[in-house]
């Protein structure tokens, strides 16, 4: 019988493809309709997504196959939506995040900052949930997470350790800074903590309790990182795919919206966001794991500030043998700031921007994208050299002259592109088209109508809830692309602003710190800090409340004046069959 088990556990993912598509095959057949059919392509693909039972970004092929043939849309139509704006947006967003990783940028920014921050038990973990979060609105999470765990373990070695003679003036080598196979990596740091044992005999409950507080650091530091990484990917629009997928979602439903999710509007709502949960997050770890003894957290202490110097000297040498920095990096940090600068000018909305002013349509709207400008620099990446122009011999092959490569190459492209997100992201491009094109976004949105009762905050704060409990168990791109048509609807169906529920939502959807199956920066961190499951459930479950209420904070203050949220706006009133006048808005400000 144990054997049969295991053998239908081996083979979970055949026996999900091969019978879920029957099981849900009475909703189509008992009920022909349009509407029907696009419900058994959205449920399927939602399980599909949920148990991974294919590659997500297979599982987004599905409309370009079933809309066709059910009817819903021709196969040109479908297939459009699988390179639309946003998907631009993000390709040119991760090119210029590829030459920033590739010349060593972000490690050089981190590590300048740690070296300022300082080594001080009271600001070494804000100080790396600070660079961390930095670097996550800019490059992916799990790149930034790979980079940042090394060199926090690398630092704990140094503070874990009872320096001795020039170890404790100079520190000593660490080769955590490269990210390594884990468990050797933990095997050495626990074959060192039993070797380099202080000098003088300490009682064994003094060395217990050392122990014990040294893990508890540990643990605090690797979830410090990935927690800050999946909290600073929310501030920008490219800094997680979720943003991407809303901006999207809302231009496919809503093609009237005259552009009200752009970059600098997005930051100006969710960057004050990432501040405050960043803060409340720091709070939150520094009291779950180091607790708030002052003489300790400010590194009271002549060994305490030994060890820091230790430390310390670590992060210095590792900054040094970087170099001064090099015209390449140099050009990578002009084009970036580039690149930053124009995507917050091109059309900030509280004044006129270049895009308005040089590139104007008819209506006086810009027509060049964030995802134009995106492209721009990242084809200039590979056209700019990476070194002084000039002609330089090849090694090995004297008298032949060599022209210095580009910032960015096809092959780094080729290996380090997230090719998968894109078709994910064009998957629910789709879905999201066929639901529309099918009725059953009006059939849902009919079937909402009671919820016009219920208050708006409290709609918020419960779709938070549900969408944060849900993406730790499904991806974050899936669980955006599956709620957000649905949340469209019921608020045109209620006559509320769609971006009320859509913004919060899709914030939930980046607070995934309680498993480490949940978000590729909590594997990481889990392989590395010695922690176990109930340690990240234990600090995540709070933070996961700390989210929603920020979030819900956030989407009633100041996100009302910035997206207009207290009147039902015009470019979704188009897509619905009733009218919602402004006066049947139900989003008001709450009194202070």
């Amino acid at each position: 019988m144990a054997t049969c088990w295991q053998g239908l556990w081996a083979y979970r993912f055949y026996l999900i493809v091969f019978f879920l598509p029957i099981f849900l095959l009475p909703l189509p057949i008992l009920i022909p309709t349009k509407e029907a059919y696009c419900a058994y392509t959205i449920i399927l693909m939602a399980f599909l997504w949920c148990t991974e039972a294919l590659p997500l970004a297979v599982t987004a092929f599905l409309p370009t196959v079933m809309f066709p043939m059910m009817g819903i849309m021709g196969a040109s139509v479908v297939s459009t939506e699988y390179l639309k704006d946003s998907n631009m947006l993000f390709i040119g967003g991760m090119l210029v995040a590829l030459a920033v990783e590739h010349w060593n940028l972000h490690k050089r920014i981190a590590l300048r900052v740690l070296l300022t921050i300082g080594v001080r038990p009271s600001l070494l973990i804000l100080g790396f949930m600070v660079v961390t979060a930095f670097l996550s609105m800019w490059i992916s999470n799990t790149a930034t997470t790979a980079m940042m765990v090394p060199i926090a373990h690398a630092v704990l070695d140094q503070l874990h350790e009872t320096p001795t003679g020039t170890d404790a003036e100079e520190g000593r080598n660490n080769p955590a800074f490269e990210l390594q196979e884990p468990s050797p990596q933990k095997e050495e740091t626990k074959l060192d903590n039993k070797q380099d044992g202080p000098a003088h005999p300490v009682p064994s409950e003094s060395r217990a309790q050392q122990n014990e507080e040294q893990l508890r650091f540990t643990q605090g530091m690797s979830l410090c990182v990935c927690y800050s990484a999946s909290i600073g990917g929310i501030a920008t629009l490219t800094g997680t795919t979720t943003n991407l997928v809303l901006q999207g979602q809302v231009n496919s439903i809503f093609p009237q919206n005259g552009n009200v999710v752009n970059f600098a509007s997005w930051f100006f709502f969710a960057f004050p966001t990432m501040v405050i949960l960043l803060l409340l997050s720091w709070v939150w770890l520094q009291f779950l794991f180091l607790g708030f003894n002052f003489r300790k957290s400010c590194g009271l202490g002549d060994q305490m500030r030994k060890q820091e110097r230790a430390a310390f000297e670590v992060i210095r040498r590792e900054h040094k043998r970087l170099g001064p920095m090099t015209f390449a990096e140099k050009a990578v940090t002009i084009l970036f700031v580039l690149l930053v600068v124009l995507w917050f000018t091109r059309e900030p909305g509280f004044f006129t921007g270049w895009g308005n002013l040089a590139f104007s349509d008819e209506n006086g709207n810009s027509m060049p994208s964030d995802g134009t400008v995106a492209i721009l620099i990242g084809v200039i990446l590979f056209i700019v050299p990476s070194k002084i122009p000039g002609l330089t011999q090849e090694p090995g092959k004297p008298g032949k002259l060599k022209a210095p490569p580009a910032l960015l190459n096809w092959k780094i492209v080729k290996e380090k592109m997230p090719w998968n997100i894109v078709l994910l992201l064009g998957g629910g491009f789709a879905l999201a088209k066929g639901s529309e094109e099918s009725g059953l976004s009006k059939w849902l949105g009919d079937k909402l109508t009671p919820l016009e009762s219920v208050p708006p905050p409290a709609i918020a704060l419960i779709l938070c809830l549900l969408i944060a409990t849900f993406t730790e168990c499904a991806s974050n791109v899936a669980t955006t692309t599956i709620f957000l048509p649905i949340l469209a609807s019921m608020s045109q169906a209620i006559c509320i602003h769609p971006l009320y529920v859509m913004l919060p939502c899709t914030l939930s959807s980046s607070l995934a710190f309680m498993l480490p199956v949940a978000t590729p920066p909590n594997a990481i961190a889990f392989s590395f800090g010695g922690l176990k499951v109930t340690d990240m459930a234990r600090a995540g479950f709070m933070l996961n409340i700390i989210g929603v209420l920020v979030i819900t904070l956030a989407i009633n203050t100041w996100s009302i004046p910035m997206f207009d949220l207290h009147s039902f706006p015009s470019w979704a009133q188009s897509n619905t069959t009733g009218f919602c006048g402004v006066s049947q808005a139900n989003v008001t400000t709450p009194s202070p």
